[in-house]
């Protein structure tokens, strides 16, 4: 399939600046698996589509302050963007500007205590990074760190918890699986008395989620690896939940890659952990997932080609025309799609 197939037009005023004044009473476009039909809700309203026997998997990451501003030994300024830790104290990240960042080179941070040496080369401007530091390596994070937001927010200023799922507990994601902001506790609270399992898996949010795709055929992009981690006891909750005849709803495309990363070609999960460049575009056969909450994701991205292999690219197409038309909100801080 051709790149071009998955682009639209998007009015710029659509793209959401700000998160909802209630994480849960954002839109909820729901996309029916079965029928041509759309229905237009409140995100609170999804606990009616689930019945009780389902089960629900978030991916509880963390977003950490990935991104951090520092100072070449010339004086000139340097990015430092945390991608993937490494060993120790080694880390895969972005640095800008890159053809002035060499090899040897030291950053330096307002932060005395710590500074980062530039010890190897990538491909497509990723390098390797070891920081030097005395105390605690996450204080420092947190003191010249900051969240990094996706580059299409330019107005938001607010509470960096607002991107943040109220979930999120195992730092290392440099994105949010955004699907699950629009979770309050009282929802999930809710959710579960109705007899609806929840679970939980962990996916870091990399350079592989938001990369973009480039290849003029999709088939020919190649995704970055990330991590991930199923418990055991999430493993179990989810093969009892499915052995009984209920649904395995993915919160999010992080938590529906880890899932079909992991099941076996029967549909059944075990404990693991390890690393995922799994790319799931039309004509992928879904051996666990039965159906998915989401945002509204970017033109010829391989997030909108997973949703597409899910629903179907002429029934999302017709979903975001709607969308459109309607003024959702679109992308991280945007509204939401139920496609079950």
């Amino acid at each position: 399939m051709k790149l071009e197939e998955f682009n639209y037009d998007l009015p710029r005023e659509l793209i959401a600046q700000h998160p909802a004044a209630c994480r849960d009473q954002s839109r909820l476009l729901h996309v029916s698996l079965d029928q041509d039909q759309l229905e237009d809700r409140v995100f609170c309203d999804v606990i009616n589509y689930l019945n009780p026997g389902d089960v629900l998997v978030l991916n509880e990451t963390k977003v950490i302050p990935a991104r951090i501003m520092g100072r070449r030994a010339g004086g000139g300024k340097a990015e430092i963007f945390l991608l993937d830790r490494l060993d120790g104290d080694n880390w895969k990240v972005l640095a800008r500007p890159g053809r002035k960042i060499r090899i040897g080179d030291v950053i330096a941070f307002d932060d005395p205590d710590i500074k980062a040496e530039i010890i190897g080369n990538g491909e497509e401007g990723v390098k390797t990074v070891v920081f030097h530091y005395t105390g605690i390596w996450e204080e420092h994070l947190d003191r010249i760190g900051t969240v990094p937001l996706p580059p299409y927010i330019k107005e938001y200023d607010g509470d960096p918890d607002r991107y943040q799922t109220v979930y999120a507990s195992l730092p290392g994601s440099v994105a949010a699986p955004t699907a699950g902001l629009h979770f309050t506790d009282e929802l999930l609270k809710a959710i579960e008395e109705k007899g609806i399992a929840i679970a939980k898996v962990n996916l870091k949010v990399g350079l592989g989620t938001f990369r973009p795709v480039e290849a003029e055929n999709i088939e020919d992009h190649k995704m970055h690896e990330e991590y991930y981690e199923v418990s055991s006891e999430s493993a179990a909750l989810i093969n009892s939940r499915r052995e009984a005849g209920g649904r395995v709803i993915a919160v999010g495309t992080t938590s529906t890659r880890t899932l079909e990363t992991v099941a076996d070609k029967n549909g059944h999960m075990t404990a693991a952990a390890g690393w995922t460049n799994s790319y799931i575009y039309p004509g992928y056969h879904f051996k666990i997932v039965d159906g998915l909450i989401t945002n509204f994701h970017l033109p010829k991205s391989s997030l909108l080609m997973l949703v597409s292999a899910l629903a179907g690219k002429n029934k999302i197409f017709n979903a975001y025309e709607h969308a459109i038309a309607e003024k959702y909100r679109f992308f991280s801080f945007g509204d939401a799609m139920l496609i079950l």
